[in-house]
């Protein structure tokens, strides 16, 4: 029966990769166990298994009180080799379990960022189940692409993002959303890329609608671009089918920040870009006719672009920028031109405060006529329309108004968001019913077009609070 067990045992290590060691200790271990169990058993023992012949001997031991051994002697039952096969029948198919899970979770432990193909399998509202030959791999809904359809029994490739050890053997987590899925295929499809000639700088990627994707040449005579695209088309043409159509840009990247974001916003042709590094922001210019191009489709081509750039982008047409040099992108609070005590014309807001000479201003001195034709008593026609020229319109209600019934807000040249007096872009609310007004505009977009600003959730909260707090504390603005 020995003979017998350790010819099982070698044939088991050629099948399944375990080692005849492995699995003589995990046995003794187990028949030390099954020793303990019987009446009169020794308290302290251990079990020898020549490797040889398969015999089994158990080996009592007598311990003294620092646990050094005291006397050995031969214990083994008479019976033991029925116990010895039931054992081992037990162990054996437990060690294999155990180490044939073992070696899959090694076979993809280290495969993280790698890509599989498997077989669907199963398909459910939280998950599909993809088959990889001795594993399976686990597709959660989040990881799926929202427009896809994964049909029981077709191939799939996807991406490995995590490989969890549990007790029932590896668990692969897959990938059909995350950018890495679209540069591992094209590592398939393009050997420059895994030769090292041609780099992927960038990717930016809404899965199951566009991907760019920024590559470089480590020589000059090879173009990078085209060797990502392929005679005809055929290497991109591979990718974008195992993506089911999802649309792929592949643009040279460039050191040079300009040059990098212009091509990114490809196929829109741009005219200028202009890069403020202390905003983090690329201004970029285009023909009227390329705006609505180079922005995309709910803004998806400018997005991508800043993601695939690093840099925030402000597209801005032709005819805007125009707009904007003109009024010196800068427009000062509303107000008229006065005389000051030494005779100088300056620009007084109409909400008070510090008047401004027109040089501070940006502005050429008006003509002294008019300012005089404005200064009368405004009994003659001249001075009922200066007074209809200072009335203001509440861009949430629309209601007209004096300025001291009204509440400006202004964004400075830097951007900053202010409530009363001061340069910058203006709109009016009314000052009585302040909250009402403001939600009125923000609920129809007005005040980010009155500012020409686009303004985040946190900026219209902090306008919010400058604009309630007097009136929290039962004050008035000043």
């Amino acid at each position: 029966m020995n003979s017998d067990m350790m010819e099982a045992l070698e044939n088991i290590e050629r099948e399944k990769g375990i080692s005849v060691e492995i699995m003589l200790e995990a046995l003794a271990n187990a028949l030390v166990t099954a020793y303990k169990r019987l009446p009169n058993a020794a308290e302290e023992a251990l079990v020898e298994i020549d490797a040889e012949t398969g015999d089994i001997r158990v080996i009592a031991q007598e311990l003294d009180e620092e646990g050094n051994v005291t006397r050995e002697w031969d214990d083994t039952p008479e019976d033991f080799g029925r116990i010895a096969a039931q054992t081992a029948k037990q162990v054996i198919l437990q060690r294999i379990r155990e180490a044939e899970r073992e070696m899959k979770y090694e076979e993809y432990a280290g495969r993280e960022g790698d890509i599989v193909t498997g077989i669907i399998q199963q398909t459910d509202a939280r998950y599909t189940l993809l088959d990889l030959g001795k594993v399976e791999a686990l597709l959660p809904q989040a990881e799926q692409v929202q427009n896809e359809r994964y049909e029981h029994g077709s191939r799939l490739k996807a991406y490995i993002v995590e490989v969890r050890k549990t007790a029932k053997g590896p668990q692969i987590v897959v990938s059909r959303t995350h950018p890495g899925l679209v540069k591992r295929l094209f590592e398939l499809e393009v050997p420059e890329i895994v030769d090292g000639v041609v780099e992927i700088k960038a990717i930016a990627r809404e899965p199951g609608h566009r991907t760019k994707l920024a590559v470089a040449s480590n020589d000059n005579n090879v173009d990078p671009v085209g060797a990502c695209v392929g005679a005809r088309g055929s290497r991109v043409r591979m990718v974008v089918n195992e993506l089911r159509g999802e649309k792929v840009d592949i643009v040279p990247y460039s050191e040079n920040s300009e040059e990098f974001v212009m091509k990114a916003l490809a196929p829109a042709r741009v005219r200028e870009v202009r890069i403020h590094t202390e905003t983090g922001t690329a201004e970029v210019i285009v023909p009227d006719f390329q705006l609505s191009l180079a922005i995309g489709k709910e803004g998806q081509n400018a997005r991508l672009a800043a993601r695939l750039t690093g840099w925030r982008v402000d597209i801005k047409s032709e005819t805007q920028l125009q707009e904007e040099e003109a009024g010196g992108g800068v427009e000062y609070a509303e107000g008229e031109w006065v005389k000051n005590e030494s005779g100088e014309l300056v620009w007084q807001p109409a909400e008070g405060g510090e008047a401004i000479s027109a040089a501070e201003a940006g502005y050429a001195a008006p003509d002294p006529t008019v300012v005089a034709a404005k200064e009368g008593d405004g009994n003659g026609a001249a001075g009922d329309e200066a007074a209809t020229a200072t009335r203001r319109t509440c861009v949430g209600c629309r209601r007209t108004a004096e300025p001291h019934e009204l509440v400006r807000l202004a964004r400075a040249p830097d951007g900053a968001m202010a409530v009363g007096a001061g340069p910058g872009r203006g709109a009016w609310l009314c000052a009585s019913t302040t909250a009402a007004c403001f939600e009125q505009a923000v609920g129809r977009r007005v005040l980010e077009r009155a500012l020409r600003t686009r303004l985040t959730a946190a900026e219209l909260a902090s306008l919010r609070a400058k604009l309630l707090e007097p009136l929290k504390n039962g004050g008035e603005r000043e």
